[in-house]
């Protein structure tokens, strides 16, 4: 619903909006939302579920604008917090069933990066071949552990965007690894989509390299895989 209204709260702390045009939310789970027109996801005001909406229409508005109430709003929670909304006017009034949401599925999260590259370790280098993903050190798991065309194991941590803590994370598992005698020569590679021009410089002084993967064609969207090794 679209409508002049005014807004307010009382709960642990109060809070009052002027009377105004806004956007009001109502969802089937019986939560309240007060938006604005400039400020973005967020709402000015709400009432989370479980909480009840009771609506007292006016018989007799008044004929001053400034003065004109057609329904009062009282949202209250189970804590006693009340959400109490004026309406002066409706501007628009509609009510769509959203049916069952199927939920956020998120693409291209570190996570697809990774199980992408553990099943396609030629990406990273011709030759390369998995030996474990989520190797666990003291401090946490590195991503992958591969072998190189040479044999050499290489630790990799797979990062959306590379940047300097990305860099500082592999040194430390490089750190604890390189103390295992299989380990003493491991080399470490910062694999990425992205990579910023200042972890680039940090990587190279730390003898770590870098690659740029690219998502879509690891996901086969593509014939050709560019990859980028300094």
């Amino acid at each position: 619903m679209i409508a002049r209204c005014q807004v307010d709260y009382a709960g642990k702390l109060t809070a009052h909006l002027p009377m105004a045009p806004r956007l009001l939310v109502v969802k089937a789970d019986g939560s309240v939302s007060v938006h604005a027109d400039d400020k973005a996801y967020k709402p000015l005001n709400w009432m989370s579920a479980p909480c009840t909406l009771t609506v007292r229409v006016v018989a007799e508005p008044a004929t001053d604008i400034a003065q004109a109430v057609s329904e009062v709003w009282e949202v209250r929670n189970t804590s006693g917090d009340t959400l109490q909304i004026t309406i002066a006017e409706v501007l628009h009034d509609s009510s769509h069933d959203l049916g069952l949401d199927p939920g956020l599925q998120k693409d291209g999260v570190e996570k697809h990066l990774q199980a992408l590259l553990a099943e396609n370790p030629s990406a990273l280098g011709e030759g390369w071949t998995l030996v474990q993903r989520e190797y666990y050190t003291p401090i946490g798991p590195v991503d992958l552990v591969c072998r190189d065309a040479a044999g050499g194991y290489v630790a990799i941590e797979v990062k959306r965007r590379g940047e300097i803590d990305g860099v500082e994370q592999l040194t430390r598992y490089l750190e604890l690894m390189r103390r295992e005698q299989r380990f003493a020569s491991l080399t470490g590679v910062l694999a990425a989509q992205q990579v910023k021009p200042q972890a680039r410089v940090l990587a190279a002084d730390r003898g770590i390299g870098v690659i740029t993967v690219d998502y879509d064609v690891l996901r086969g969207l593509d014939n050709t895989i560019e990859d980028r090794l300094f």
